[in-house]
C-alpha cells in the first residue's frame, strides 16, 4: 500500500493498454489505441505518464517505440512480446464517424503481469476496456491495482464484438471516475425517464466519485456523488478533419485537472476546449509541440 506520507499528487499516472496503428483509407498511418493517444498527450502536457502496454517484436513495434522515445516517453514498461504482432485497426469514415475493424492476438492482449513492477506507485491508474478482452492482460491490470491506492480512472470503449456487459460492469463498479459516451451508456445502465436519473441510477449502482457522459457534438455531461449535475458545449465553428480520438483527448484534461485539482467544471470546460482543437488534426495523436502551446499557457500548466 501507499504509505500516508506520501502525496498521491507527487506521484505519476500510470496508462495501461493498447498502443497500436490506426491505418486510414488514403493508406496512412497513425499511431493510436485510446490509453496511448491519453499517454501521448499527458506527454505533451509535461506530465510523464507511465505507459504500461505490449508490442509485437516487429518493425510496427520498433517504429511505435521510436515515436515514443522521441516524444520525451519512457519505454521501459512497454513489453515486447515474441509471439504476437503489433495491434493495427482498420479505419473506415462515414460522414465524419469512425468505425474500427478490430483484430484478435495482438501484444497488447498478452501484457504480462509478472513484467510489471510491484513497487511503483501512482496517483491515478487509467485504464480503458479493449485490452481487457483477453484475461492475461486483465490479469496484469488487477496485479497493478492490487498495491494502488490512488484513483481508478476507466474510460470505457465499447468495440464490437469485443465486450461483455457483466465484465464492463464489473470494472466500472472498481472505478472512481468513469467516462463513456450516451450510446454505451444506454448499453450499459437501466434506462430511466430521463438522461440524469439514467446517470444518477447508474453512479449510484457503481458507487463513484464522478460519471461523465459525452455527447459528441452536444458535448457533455457529469454527474458527481454530491449530487452535482454539470453540462458544457463546444464553442465556435470547428472544422473538422475527423473525429477519431476526441473522447481520449477529453479523458486526457480530465486526468489532469484530476491531478491538479481543478474544479469539475472547469475540467470540463478545458476537456471541451482540447477536444474540439484536436478535431481538425487528422488521428488521434499529434506530433507538434505547438499545439498544446496553447492551452499550456493558457492554462499555465507547470
Amino acid at each position: 500500500m501507499i504509505e500516508k506520507n506520501i502525496r498521491h499528487d507527487t506521484l505519476p499516472m500510470a496508462v495501461f493498454g493498447e498502443v497500436l496503428m490506426d491505418q486510414f483509407p488514403d493508406v496512412q498511418q497513425v499511431l493510436g489505441g485510446a490509453p496511448f493517444n491519453v499517454a501521448w498527450h499527458l506527454q505533451a502536457f509535461g506530465q510523464n505518464p507511465c505507459f504500461i502496454s505490449r508490442i509485437g517484436n516487429d518493425a510496427m513495434g520498433g517504429s511505435i517505440r521510436q515515436a515514443m522515445t522521441d516524444w520525451g516517453m519512457t519505454v521501459e514498461n512497454v513489453q515486447i512480446d515474441p509471439d504476437y504482432p503489433t495491434g493495427t485497426v482498420e479505419v473506415t469514415i462515414n460522414n465524419n464517424e469512425p468505425s474500427y475493424e478490430i483484430l484478435a492476438d495482438q501484444a497488447y492482449d498478452f501484457i504480462a503481469a509478472q513484467q510489471l513492477n510491484p513497487v511503483n506507485q501512482y496517483s491515478v491508474i487509467y485504464h480503458g476496456t479493449l485490452a481487457l478482452r483477453n484475461n492475461i492482460s486483465e490479469q496484469a491490470l488487477n496485479a497493478l491495482k492490487a498495491h494502488h491506492a490512488g484513483k481508478i480512472f476507466v474510460d470505457v470503449n465499447l468495440r464490437e464484438p469485443w465486450w461483455h456487459k457483466e465484465s464492463v460492469n464489473q470494472w466500472v463498479s472498481n472505478a472512481d471516475w468513469v467516462k463513456l459516451n450516451h450510446d454505451e451508456l444506454v448499453q450499459l445502465a437501466e434506462p430511466q425517464n430521463t438522461i440524469q436519473d439514467t446517470m444518477r441510477l447508474f453512479l449510484t449502482k457503481h458507487n463513484l466519485n464522478v460519471l461523465i457522459v459525452t455527447c459528441g457534438s452536444s458535448g457533455a455531461m457529469a454527474l458527481t456523488n454530491a449530487g452535482e449535475f454539470l453540462e458544457v458545449t463546444p464553442t465556435g465553428n470547428i472544422s473538422i478533419v475527423d473525429t477519431v480520438g476526441a473522447g481520449d483527448a477529453f479523458s486526457t484534461i480530465l486526468l489532469i485537472g484530476m491531478r491538479q485539482d481543478w474544479p469539475l467544471s472547469l475540467a470540463l470546460e478545458r476537456a471541451q476546449s482540447f477536444a474540439s482543437a484536436l478535431l481538425t488534426q487528422r488521428g488521434a495523436t499529434v506530433k507538434d509541440l505547438s499545439f498544446y502551446q496553447t492551452f499550456i499557457d493558457t492554462w499555465a500548466l507547470d
